[in-house]
């Protein structure tokens, strides 16, 4: 076995293999030689080669979620380490853990000229769960700081930042490793939840005549189904879910802009809800913030073992364990008290989805069109990756198959590595994986196929509209030459070029007979990535969409 002649890089080594985290994403470089060479010459460790660091973090993101296990990013010292941050930060938002590892100068080199150089230690600490700043030489203290930042990332789910100085020579190796790091096992923390810390919230459950329950991004098949029929077996319970809540059932309300966008203030007030009931992480719909806002809660309780962000501004009970915990708990305490608000809230839903199956007969080919024929098309059993922005939003207005596993970076909600992160969960998940994009998130972050990996059963269906079209539906849009060049982006790019450079196939289409041709082509090839670009009009989709909430009522 070849190993790195330098002992810190001895000891992460060691320490890594020792808790099972083997997945390592390292971008080539000088300064990170000796964990590039002790990780690539073990045969333990999966490691992946990406250039591009902010594209690295992303892929290393996805494998991150699929796995629910850390992921290591590797990289050479000075800038390279600030291209992690756009993925560090979706990370702590997103609960996902990721272990970045940068390659830094010795302290006496920082700060006196010497190239590829910048102030490294604690460069994430706005966002970062733990800071190991290690010392150059391989010793117990820094044994306890590779330890911890490993734990902290489990226990916390969440990113954080070991720092590891490294001097010249590089590149030596040795056939013997000569440190034994300790290794310090993690605190395994089985929540539970107290019967009488659930007593004083059982009378106002059974009090309330409306409950709702809002559900965030959740991982899928994580809700027990005996959870899930108690809510739908309760009148006075409604669930709203999104997509990414990977939740379902056939009395759940899954488009929430769908329905509650044409209330008026009477109906908000007589549908808001005494007691409103969260897991699970960021919501996408905005109306659903705006409306708990204004018209808030009695009580909002949140169910999460880690955090609980006071997102409606009426946070009244925060339930440290896991959901299932929870209610599985909770519901047995409770009675059921006679009430109209699911009835009344689902005669609602079943007005709009008439409605909504009538406007998509009569639209002409636009976002709409092609985001109703994509997802309902998708394949069963397949993982649905998809982009920020206006791809998001479109996708919570169509239903989807509950087979299908839905997932989109709603951290912070940025469009920079949602096709790097696709890929990394492509990878890391044997289903086939489709991934729906807006044209100005794709080619942000293009890079992204700059990459060794891409399974060959993974898809691609980018929806050009040749901007950026969600600023369009946003209050302020007006056409000037302004909006067109700051705001939208316009341009006339397309990825047939860059499908060629990086070896994926190219299909198109402009129309509804192409559109379902070009799907049928892209399903049926499984020995080569393929993108499908879907061509919609710039002027057209912001007036389509705004006049289907009008259409609602």
């Amino acid at each position: 076995m070849v190993y790195p002649k330098i002992p810190l890089a001895q000891s992460l080594l060691q320490i890594f293999l020792a808790k099972g985290i083997t997945n390592i994403i390292i971008s080539p470089g000088s300064r990170n030689a000796p964990l590039t060479i002790g990780f690539a010459s073990n045969p333990a460790f999966n490691c992946y080669s990406i250039a591009d660091e902010r594209s690295a973090a992303f892929f290393a993101l996805g494998i991150a979620q699929q796995t629910r296990k850390p992921t290591v990013v590797v990289c050479t010292s000075g800038s390279a380490l600030l291209n992690y941050y756009p993925a560090f930060s979706e990370a702590f938002y997103s609960q996902i853990p990721l272990i970045v590892v940068s390659a830094d100068r010795p302290q006496n080199k920082i700060d006196i000229g010497d190239g590829q150089t910048i102030r490294q230690q604690n460069v994430f600490s706005n966002h970062s769960l733990y800071n190991a700043n290690l010392l150059e030489a391989a010793s117990e203290e820094n044994d306890r700081k590779i330890n911890e930042a490993i734990n902290t990332a489990i226990a916390k789910k969440g990113p954080v930042h070991i720092n590891a100085p490294f001097e010249e020579p590089l590149y030596e190796t040795v056939s013997e490793l000569g440190v034994n790091s300790a290794i310090i096992a993690s605190a395994k923390v089985n929540r539970t939840i107290d019967i009488n810390d659930l007593q004083k919230s059982v009378p106002l459950w059974d009090k309330a005549t409306r409950k709702l329950i809002l559900i965030g991004v959740n991982e899928p098949n994580s809700i027990a189904e005996d959870v899930i029929k108690a809510f739908a077996n309760d009148e006075s319970v409604v669930v709203m879910t999104e997509n990414t809540s990977n939740v379902s059932h056939e009395s759940f309300i899954s488009n929430i802009d769908t329905i509650i966008t044409p209330f008026t203030n009477e109906d908000f007030e007589k549908f808001r809800p005494e007691i409103l009931v969260t897991f699970g992480g960021m919501v996408v719909s905005k109306r659903i913030k705006a409306y708990f806002r204004k018209y808030k809660p009695d009580h909002h309780w949140h169910v999460d073992t880690l955090r609980a962000y006071d997102t409606f501004g009426c946070l009244s009970e925060h339930f440290e364990v896991e959901p299932n915990t929870f209610f599985e708990a909770f519901l047995p305490l409770t009675s059921k008290v006679e009430s109209d608000y699911f009835s009344q809230l689902n005669a609602i839903k079943e007005l709009r989805k008439e409605k909504h199956d009538i406007y998509l007969t009569k639209i002409p080919f636009t976002d709409f069109k092609v985001f109703e024929k994509v997802i309902s098309g998708m394949p069963k059993n397949s993982q649905l990756q998809i982009s920020n922005s206006s791809a998001i939003r479109y996708a919570q207005l169509i239903p989807i198959d509950p087979s299908i596993e839905v997932y989109c970076n709603r951290g912070t909600s940025g469009i920079d590595g949602s096709t790097s992160t696709a890929i990394g969960a492509a990878v890391a998940n044997t289903k086939p994986t489709v991934f729906i994009t807006g044209d100005i998130g794709f080619l942000y972050d293009s890079n992204a196929l700059w990459n060794n990996y891409i399974p060959k059963n993974f898809k691609i269906i980018l929806i050009n509209n040749g901007g950026g079209g969600i600023f369009r539906i946003l209050p302020g849009h007006s056409e000037t030459p302004v909006f067109n060049t700051y705001f939208e982006t316009s341009h006339n790019l397309t990825a047939e070029h860059l499908s060629k450079m990086f070896g994926l196939d190219y299909l198109t289409a402009n129309d509804e007979p192409s559109l379902s041709k070009g799907l049928e082509l892209l399903y049926a090839q499984n020995d080569k990535p393929v993108i499908l670009e879907v061509f919609t009009p710039t002027t057209e989709n912001n007036a389509v969409l705004l006049q289907y909430f009008r259409e609602l009522v």
